[in-house]
């Protein structure tokens, strides 16, 4: 049986759907659903064996309940995702304490462990994007999100798990499954909504000489390329470690809205706004994720493997104009 943690969020349920793909059904989601939240319809496409919250989760790890002798696969994408949360305690205890039960348990039952971490953790990229291990304790988060996620990556480089288990990085993932996440969906995402509006895109201003307005860079990826990446990382037991989920690929913000634009055979028309004061300090203006290290291990179809313009091209027209679901 697989477990998916976070299996009803963006990648939680994209994971699934590549699962579902490959005719595999034998699984449990986890999740919290919340009381206002529309995450339950990135269920409604998929199949699988049985929904779980996650507090009765952990309490049934904590309790060793007889039904988890059958997982052989533990995917741990539940996390609090907002990069704007302010609730420290809230994050240590979602991000860090309950990962390291997870962890801990999957080691002791000879299940494979594989968890999300996130390129938050690299902070403003002044030692580069490398997701060797040597350098781990010498990263710098720019906010408390990042650093949450950090805290279980040096504990498990600490207490010897990362040759036995696998944490993600991902970079700016984006794509169909994302619309419940309110101000952390994706600019893309945002960027539509923009311009069916009002025919037109608000970008942030750039606070640094070096970037113009809009030049800003980011790693983006789409999702199916994402969780095909993630899906021969789950079935690979050769692969473990950290290891950067992105496209090695840095684009301007710039780049980004002009192809929504353009899937929308709309002239491109953008704003530059002022950043919020309590974000001006924690914006990160480069990202690019060194994907060297997991490229030894993986090969990615052709019908996975997406450029910026043909993943926004497949999300605007597929799945954003049809309001639709993986």
């Amino acid at each position: 049986m697989f477990v998916i943690t976070g299996g009803a969020g963006f990648i939680g349920s994209a994971i699934i759907w590549r699962l579902n793909e490959l005719n595999i059904t034998d699984i449990l989601v986890v999740d919290s659903l919340g009381q206002n939240s529309d995450k339950w319809k990135n269920l409604l496409n998929r199949v699988y064996l049985d929904y779980c919250e996650k507090d009765r989760f952990i309490d049934d790890i904590r309790n060793n309940k007889a039904y988890l002798k059958n997982v052989k696969y533990l995917i741990h994408m539940g996390a609090c995702s907002s990069t704007t949360e302010t609730d420290n305690r809230y994050l240590i205890e979602n991000n860090y304490e309950y990962t390291k039960t997870l962890a801990e348990y999957a080691l002791r039952n000879n299940i494979r462990f594989v968890y999300a971490s996130s390129a938050a953790t690299y902070g403003a990229g002044e030692l580069g994007y490398s997701d060797m291990e040597d350098g781990l304790h010498l990263l710098r988060p720019l906010n408390m999100y990042g650093y949450s996620k950090h805290l279980f990556d040096l504990y498990a480089s600490k207490n010897k798990m990362l040759n036995k288990i696998v944490g993600l990085k991902f970079f700016n993932i984006y794509g169909p499954n994302e619309y419940h996440k309110d101000e952390m969906r994706s600019v893309v995402s945002k960027a539509y909504l923009q311009i069916k509006e009002n025919r037109q895109v608000n970008l942030f201003k750039s606070y640094k000489p070096e970037f113009l307005n809009g030049e800003q860079k980011r790693d983006f990826l789409y999702i199916k390329e994402a969780v095909e990446i993630v899906r021969q990382i789950i079935f690979d037991d050769k692969i473990h470690g950290i290891f950067n989920i992105g496209s090695g690929v840095a684009h301007t913000w710039n780049d980004l809205v002009k192809e929504i634009f353009e899937s929308l055979n709309i002239e491109p028309k953008i704003s530059y706004i002022d950043m919020p004061e309590n974000l001006k300090s924690k914006y990160q203006y480069f990202t690019k994720a060194d994907m060297g290290k997991i490229n030894n291990y993986i090969k990615i179809d052709d019908n996975y493997r997406f450029t910026l313009k043909n993943g926004i091209k497949d999300y605007v027209i597929n799945y954003l104009e049809k309001e639709k679901y993986l």
